[in-house]
């Protein structure tokens, strides 16, 4: 860890308007070993709580969210400038992921019986420790609560490195924990920049790690956690294929595309990227996803009727305009936008990319922001060909009338989910995570829960004659 005299400090800046939020001093090292000492103390007393005194907690909270909604979603907003009617929207989906594990989890823990040659043998399911997250800034609190809740309602505790952009955000989840009554050291929030979690991730108070965010910082994070042979679960993006075929619901698929691309202002893992369109289509879904993307209400991202904000930093928006830009070089026609937006703050317009081919920036990597990446395909099976191109395999989307062929298909697409006439989405109840360079493990649903516990084997004897 360092060993400087004054601690470095963090700015948080208002995407909009591009103004200082605030200031926040990073945790000494001194402060980082006591709230680490304080996590791994008081895991050995929620450990040994029971799932009614958890689930109890998680109520709590999910009240809490819903009681304080306006307040909560604003801090969002402002760190990263998500339209607030978004920001409403991320904040109650937190409050159903803690309802959904009220719910499940005592079920998902339950103790399994299993028939051995023992005279009783079951498998049970032990929590592991301080679990360290690593997140991101495009949904400040969904991605915490979509690890914290399965991890504590198992009985770990949890330790957040939110990113420096929503540092206000990381505090208010802490504050929110301690208001509804959880232990000093339930949830944990650590102020200190990337460059510290070499030590903090090999510190032998964290049992494992989970990590949202680029393929760099999980390979880094993957690397010191495998050395000092601690689990880790990695959700590193995605560039999702949103394949029509010719007999698709043009319209519909239309509508939900542009939802699906320019949702958070494009700023999503899972959000449809590259849209793969038979040819026979091709020009009748572009007409109608034009059409549909002029009705984007550009503006403040506190006004509710703002449907599209700023991207979240500058730089953000820097790279999203170079890769328009390489991408038109390559050979890619601009159809719409291609610009920055002459008002304050990280704007940039709506941007549509057609005859985007595979070596295109626009179809190899991941876009981050409000371009979409029009392909045309021959037929279904380049189409798959098409989707499958590519590092990444977060989500995708199918869009056809005959459900039954677009579940072969779907059996065929490599990623870790398939929505078939729907927009993707990160569900409870379904489990969520990705293959190849989209990272490994799972959250949601019982397999996330179970992706930070001992599944522990118990055989009582004698044998069985």
């Amino acid at each position: 860890m360092r060993n400087s005299i004054a601690a470095p400090s963090f700015q948080t800046v208002d995407p909009a308007s591009g103004k200082t939020l605030e200031r926040y001093e990073v945790h000494t090292d001194r402060e980082i070993d006591h709230r680490l000492a304080q996590a791994q103390s008081t895991f050995h007393l929620w450990s040994q709580s029971t799932i009614e005194e958890r689930t109890t907690l998680l109520r709590r909270v999910a009240d809490h969210l819903r009681a304080n909604l306006t307040h909560i979603a604003a801090i969002a907003t402002r760190e990263m400038g998500k339209p607030i009617i978004e920001a409403e929207a991320e904040v109650l989906k937190c409050a159903t992921v803690c309802e959904y594990y009220v719910q499940h989890g005592p079920k998902f823990l339950a103790v399994e019986g299993v028939e051995t040659s023992a005279t009783r043998s079951y498998v049970a399911y032990r929590p592991l420790g301080v679990i360290l997250a690593v997140m991101p800034w495009n949904f400040p609190f969904w991605q915490v609560f979509r690890f914290a809740i399965p991890a504590l309602v198992a009985g770990n505790v949890a330790v957040l490195k939110h990113a420096a952009n929503v540092t206000e955000c990381g505090l208010e989840i802490e504050r929110i924990f301690a208001s509804c009554g959880a232990p000093k050291g339930v949830f944990t929030t650590l102020i200190v920049p990337g460059r510290e979690m070499e030590a903090i991730v090999a510190d032998p108070r964290i049992a494992a790690v989970t990590l949202t965010g680029s393929e760099s910082a999980g390979s880094s994070v993957a690397s010191i956690a495998g050395k000092h042979l601690k689990k880790t679960v990695l959700e590193l993006g995605g560039s999702d294929a949103f394949i029509v075929l010719a007999d698709a619901d043009l319209d519909s698929a239309a509508r939900i595309a542009v939802r699906s691309r320019f949702q958070n202002c494009g700023q999503s893992c899972i959000a449809a990227k590259r849209f793969i369109v038979e040819a026979s289509v091709h020009n009748a879904f572009l007409e109608a996803f034009t059409r549909y993307i002029r009705e984007l209400r550009i503006g403040d991202p506190m006004d509710r009727t703002t449907t599209l904000g700023p991207l979240a930093k500058a730089e953000f928006r820097d790279d999203i305009e170079r890769q328009v830009r390489l991408s038109i070089k390559s050979g890619a026609r601009l159809v719409s936008g291609g610009t920055r937006i002459a008002r304050a703050g990280f704007f940039f317009a709506p941007t549509i990319l057609a005859e985007v081919r595979e070596e295109t920036p626009a179809f190899r990597e991941e876009t981050f922001g409000p371009v979409a990446a029009i392909i045309r395909a021959r037929d279904a099976e380049h189409a798959v060909s098409l989707a499958n191109s590519s590092r990444y395999g977060l989500g995708g989307n199918l869009w056809t009338r005959d459900v039954a062929r677009g579940e072969r298909i779907a059996a065929r697409l490599e990623s870790g989910a398939v929505f078939i006439n729907g927009m993707t989405v990160s569900d409870p109840h379904l489990p969520f995570g990705g293959v190849k360079s989209s990272g490994y493990g799972r959250e949601l649903s019982s397999f996330g829960l179970r992706e930070f516990v001992n599944i522990q084997s118990v055989w009582i004897g004698p044998p069985r004659k």
